[in-house]
């Protein structure tokens, strides 16, 4: 087990104001890895103050040299990815593949990102008439990140504010905050100027709490559950600064009846299998032609039976979900779904045959699920995929938007301009249309429950932006 007990705040290592320890456990083993200190007040407002007096330079620098210093950053990153890819292993249980090939690899795709729109993006616009309309960083940004996508969720907030010329404070997730520590090394490695960014460790009550009520932060980022995210922003509230949120999901994945049922179920199975059902855009939600449900159920249990589960150093599919509170969480609405009627394909209760430690969860499929159903409405966050069946199209629009979420929905259909159709009637940020793969210029973000405002690419920017308007200018 290894000590990090020190924050990076104003350029230096330091010690916390007030000593308080944390265990860091690896998931699959159920052990602990590591020890971290957890943050306070104090620690936010050192960390505040430093990010306030590094603004007013960091503020001015010119385009070029602020793609040099992502550059540099982009170049220690990759000198490092392995060891990023093998910490996320380590500390939320990705397995080796995913964690190298996706996880790590996502801040170079964001960093690489931030470089390409910052050379181009226009901070001012020509004069409408006599009046300057220009874009200025916002300030002192908080950054409140998760455990389940570690770096990308750091990368995607870091990335575009330090483009742009905001000053930052991160609180990574004290689940999984090893990726957040070799963060905090490579931008000190990369020369980034002291106070520009800044990295405590702690708890939501301990750090996150101050952070988004700090006087001295302008911005607050969340990603993170939907009941957070209110906290986050009744927090933020009294001092009027901006609430930027990545929240909850509850995904439907439409198959239309002209679609290839068994390759868009196996499609649909494995890409909410996929990080062991711990991503917010997860297809949670089936929705199957009635007629077709039996071909569904043959196609969804063969994928998921197909599925391996396992140590996360090695090569299988799904390693385990983070922690025991996630482990209980899954096991006790999978036990809700059996009480509640839905038809269980494949899964069930438990840890997989063979393991008997870690949190392992058996890749589970419902069926027959009624969309009222407590697993048809609730978040997961775990290999269980609820099969639905509907009767028309109208009505599978119908349910897929009958959610308090709105982050992403999926349609599947043999006529594109079919699919299109479909998408155009669903409320959420992201529509994927027949299995298409992510794209780094498209923005992120939901509807209704699953927060405002949108990460990725250009829109990304306008984020940490504020808008100015100089009378006269011209």
């Amino acid at each position: 087990m290894t000590d990090h007990l020190k924050f990076y705040i104003d350029g230096a290592w330091v010690d916390p104001v007030a000593p308080r320890t944390l265990d860091v456990i690896n998931p699959a083993t159920e052990q602990p890895i590591a020890r971290i200190s957890l943050g306070a007040a104090e620690d936010v407002d050192r960390a505040v103050q430093a990010a306030q007096r590094a603004f007013a330079s960091f503020s001015r620098t010119s385009r070029q040299e602020r793609i040099d210093l992502l550059e540099a950053i982009l170049a220690e990153y990759v000198r490092r990815q392995d060891e990023m890819a093998r910490a996320i292993t380590a500390e939320m249980g990705a397995p080796a593949a995913l964690a190298r090939n996706a996880q790590a690899y996502m801040g170079v795709a964001h960093l690489s990102t931030a470089i390409a729109v910052l050379k181009d993006y226009a901070f001012e616009e020509a004069p409408r008439g006599a009046t300057l309309i220009s874009r200025e960083p916002i300030g002192v940004c908080a950054f409140i990140t998760p455990w389940n996508w570690p770096s990308n969720q750091i990368g995607c907030k870091v990335a575009p504010a330090l483009a742009v010329g905001c000053t930052m404070v991160l609180k990574p997730s004290e689940v999984a905050p090893l990726s957040g520590l070799l963060w905090a090394e490579i931008m000190d490695a990369a020369g980034v100027p002291a106070g520009v960014f800044n990295m405590i460790n702690g708890d939501g009550p301990g750090v996150g709490a101050a952070l988004s009520s700090h006087s001295g932060v302008d911005m607050v980022s969340f990603t993170g559950s939907t009941r957070a995210g209110v906290e986050v922003a009744r927090n933020a509230a009294p001092t009027i600064k901006r609430v930027h949120q990545e929240l909850g999901g509850k995904s439907a994945n439409i198959i239309l009846d002209d679609a290839d049922i068994t390759a868009a179920v196996a499609a649909g199975v494995a890409r909410i299998m996929n990080n062991s059902g711990q991503s917010c855009n997860a297809p949670t939600r089936m929705l199957v032609p009635r007629a077709r449900m039996d071909e569904a159920k043959a196609a969804a249990k063969a994928a998921a039976e197909g599925l391996t589960v396992g140590d996360p150093t090695g090569d299988v599919t799904l390693g385990p979900v983070v922690s025991d509170v996630q482990w209980n969480k899954i096991q006790s609405l999978i036990a809700k779904g059996i009480e509640e009627g839905a038809t269980l394909v494949t899964g069930g209760v438990g840890r997989p045959e063979g393991l008997t430690a870690g949190y392992f969860v058996k890749p589970t499929v419902f069926a027959d699920v009624d969309p009222d159903a407590t697993i048809a409405r609730e978040e997961i966050f775990g290999p269980v995929l609820s099969i639905i069946p509907y009767d028309s199209e109208d009505e599978a629009v119908a349910m897929a938007n009958d959610t308090v979420y709105g982050l992403a929905a999926y349609v599947q259909s043999g006529d594109i301009d079919r699919a299109r159709k479909v998408a155009r009637q669903l409320r959420a940020g992201q529509v994927i249309l027949n299995g298409a793969g992510p794209d780094l210029m498209a923005p992120f973000g939901g509807f209704k429950q699953s927060g405002n405002g949108r990460e990725w690419g250009d829109h990304a920017f306008a984020e940490f932006l504020e808008v100015k308007a100089t009378l006269g200018y011209a």
